[in-house]
């Protein structure tokens, strides 16, 4: 009998953000095996791979996470065939991140039509509107007080404030003079050594304006020294025998130094001045300056390098240089000032970033070309790299992948391409063609009309304050001076609350409970209406909108949905419970697969719920009749099935925490304009749904099939990719 290929992947909650890299590896060993330095995945695992019959990427652009969940109802086939799914940042240059384009990165000029690559947009100058660096501080120079961060943001990346928790006993600096665009920059860094207190200085650096060394001094730690960390500080036991310096003569030297308008520089500065906890009020960080999307941060070595054309921290040193990392940091800042956001953001450095780490990857490291201020030129040419592309590692091995739609690869000579005019056309093509090639790329698109910025954050808008209605109930009436502190106990066994609020527009009072999970909310809904809560019989119901008549179906939909197949959502825990404590309290359950305990994203501290997967939906039956009523450590649970316990959940809790930010941007006209052509996106995407079903179902047994939803980047904000996967079996619906 033949061996039917599975994948698995632990796809809940905040495992379900998958990155560029991550996505490569997969296709990548999905391709080749083992050949070529092609290995199992870290994040899925393809059992029995040899048995594969091919690999199919559907890649529909224009498209992101936001129109899924809008048009949720309209993609019948995907969410009941596809169980896994993921989300991932959006790029400019999909494919070309997704592929690894070949030898050469730079936008080559091609003639206008439906051939030009997607890669066309890195240089356009519209474009650049896409860049976290100008959607951050704009095209224009500025002054260097434009680039300092506000109390509000020291305050975000633990900056030590005078007057906060913790920060009792730091010394100011007393530098408090008004700065201006010619206040004097100077470079700051530290080195740490692991102590019983904690992380304590052992050597700082400052450098001026002119990258002049001013202070280079070790320093003796008050603690018992319990890691040098030497490989990183490059201090050793033998170093800090004979110095006599102490962190209070360090701090007192450091206000004599600096004048009273000076500006500190450094990178993660945050870091330093907690250590030598010193509150010094105008700082300029890099890891900041140099922004990327979803809080990531560029290392100080790859800046230096890619924008300084300089090596630091090299391996062949012991350690780490301050006074090296201190002058970087300032010239990266003087660099920024001097040449604006537009010139930095034109560096690509995000594009050279993943050209260095596949490099490595494929163990074919490569030099990155110096730019900035020491070579001008190159300011104005972007450096050629090459990125390790599987591609041509097929065409090795004899095979050809088939490429079909309407943009096409630089590196054309690798697939066989064939570029339609229309998806009818495309699907025609992938119809005939797919079938007979083990590695294909089939290309959807909306028209352009359809994918205009404005438009990406107006739907975004639209399905977060549908969701906000969903995660929101109405509950009452209770009695005049009811209590509210019991009332609130009740309806956090449901899940985590987000808010509560007393509505006192009616003539008896009413509550307003936001939660934090879809099934909290859902389970209000089912357990408390008609139930006695602090000595009242309420009602309680969602929102009444003109969004929210299809409630009812979009919530039985999403029970229904595969990803949620065989998962229990389970309320009322206390927040003190490990996974470890819950893996016991649940041991017995039939077949239970994996516990998921959200937490928090930004305080990491976890909520009074848990999701359950079990391994066939039957034992999730049976555990949901077992469950309900137990007591968990003197809490009684409640539990029903779930509704979003995937990559739904992350983004909710995403959603909850924007505070809107991506809708302040539309204007009334432009949600006029997107209600006349929101009914022309239904049947588009119920078109798209309906290609990709008959796609699939011409597809061998054992086919991998990926479907990408790219996202978007624009001024109006980022909006995340979404991905579905499975490999097809004698069902229909992807095995798992």
């Amino acid at each position: 009998q033949e061996k039917s290929c599975r994948l698995s992947a632990a796809l809940l909650g905040e495992d379900c953000e998958i990155s560029h890299d991550q996505l490569y590896e997969l296709l990548k060993y999905a391709a080749l095996g083992k050949c070529h330095n092609a290995a199992q995945p870290s994040w899925c695992r393809i059992y029995h791979r040899s048995h594969l019959a091919g690999v199919v990427v559907v890649v529909l652009h224009g498209v992101s996470q936001v129109h899924f969940y809008r048009f949720y109802l309209q993609f019948k086939h995907l969410r009941k065939v596809f169980r896994h799914r993921f989300t991932f940042t959006p790029s400019a240059n999909f494919l070309t991140s997704l592929y690894g384009e070949g030898p050469d990165l730079r936008p080559q000029n091609t003639a206008p039509g439906l051939t030009s690559t997607s890669s066309e947009c890195v240089t356009k100058s519209s474009d650049l509107q896409c860049d976290p660096i100008i959607r951050r501080y704009g095209e224009q120079k500025r002054g260097l007080t434009s680039y300092t961060l506000t109390l509000e943001e020291q305050k975000k990346n633990n900056y030590p404030i005078k007057g906060s928790p913790g920060c009792k006993d730091y010394i100011s600096t007393e530098c408090d003079q008004q700065r201006t665009d010619s206040s004097p920059l100077f470079g700051l860094d530290c080195e740490m050594c692991l102590t019983a207190k904690g992380n304590e200085v052992t050597r700082v650096s400052l450098v001026d304006a002119q990258g002049q060394c001013l202070l280079n001094e070790l320093v003796k730690p008050e603690s018992p020294v319990m890691n040098y960390h030497t490989r990183f500080s490059g201090i050793t036991k033998k170093m800090l025998l004979p110095v006599k310096t102490r962190l209070s003569d360090v701090q007192t030297r450091l206000k004599k130094m600096l004048p009273h308008d000076a500006v500190l520089v450094g990178h993660s500065l945050n870091s330093d001045l907690q250590a030598l906890e010193m509150i010094h009020p105008s700082v300029i960080d890099t890891s900041l300056l140099f922004a990327r999307d979803a809080g990531r941060r560029f290392k100080l070595k790859f800046l230096a390098k890619a924008v300084l054309g300089k090596e630091i921290q090299c391996e062949q040193k012991l350690g780490h240089d301050p006074t090296e990392d201190a002058r970087a940091a300032l010239e990266l800042a003087q660099f920024f000032i001097e040449q604006g956001p537009a010139k930095v953001a034109e560096l690509n450095l995000e594009m050279l970033l993943t050209a260095e780490k596949l490099a490595e990857v494929s163990q074919n490291k490569v030099a990155l070309q110096p730019q900035g201020c020491g070579v001008q030129k190159q300011l104005n040419e972007p450096p050629r790299l090459y990125k390790p592309c599987f591609l041509d590692c097929l065409q090795v091995t004899g095979q050809k992948p088939l490429l079909l739609g309407r943009q096409g690869l630089e590196s054309s000579s690798l697939c066989q391409s064939n570029l339609s005019t229309s998806n009818k056309q495309i699907l025609q093509r992938a119809l005939e063609d797919v079938p007979l090639s083990t590695f294909s790329i089939v290309q959807f698109s909306l028209g352009p009309e359809y994918i205009a910025s404005h438009l990406h954050a107006g739907l975004y808008e639209k399905v977060r304050s549908k969701l906000t209605d969903m995660l929101t109930i109405y509950a009452g009436p209770f009695e005049e001076g009811f209590c509210l502190k019991s009332v609130k106990k009740e309806f956090g066994r449901c899940g985590p609350i987000q808010s509560l609020t007393v509505v006192t527009e009616t003539f008896q009072p009413y509550i307003r409970v936001q939660y934090e999970v879809l099934e909290a909310a859902q389970l209000a809904v089912e357990s408390l209406n008609g139930a006695e809560v602090a000595g009242s019989c309420i009602q309680v119901q969602r929102p009444v909108t003109a969004a929210m008549l299809d409630c009812d179906v979009l919530i039985k939909e999403l029970e229904l949905d595969v990803e949620n197949e065989g998962v229990l959502y389970v309320a009322g825990l206390k927040k003190s419970l490990t996974e470890m404590d819950l893996q016991e309290e649940f041991s017995h359950l039939k077949d239970l697969k994996m516990l998921f305990l959200p937490k928090d994203l930004q305080s990491g501290k976890h909520r009074n719920c848990c999701f359950l997967k079990f391994r066939n939906s039957q034992s999730a039956v049976d555990a949901l009749e077992a469950i309900n009523g137990w007591t968990v450590k003197g809490r009684e649970l409640r539990s029903r099935n779930a509704l979003a316990s995937g990559h739904l959940w992350r983004w909710i809790w995403q959603m909850n925490h924007s505070n809107g930010k991506q809708g302040k941007h539309i204007f009334y006209e432009q949600m006029e304009q997107l209600s006349d052509c929101e009914q022309e996106l239904r049947k588009k995407m119920k078109k798209l749904d309906h290609r990709i079903k008959k796609l699939y179902r011409s597809l061998q047994n054992n086919t991998l099939c990926v479907v990408l939803f790219p996202g978007a980047n624009s001024i109006h904000g980022s909006q995340p990719g979404l991905g579905l996967m499975g490999i097809k079996n004698d069902a229909g619906r992807s095995a798992c």
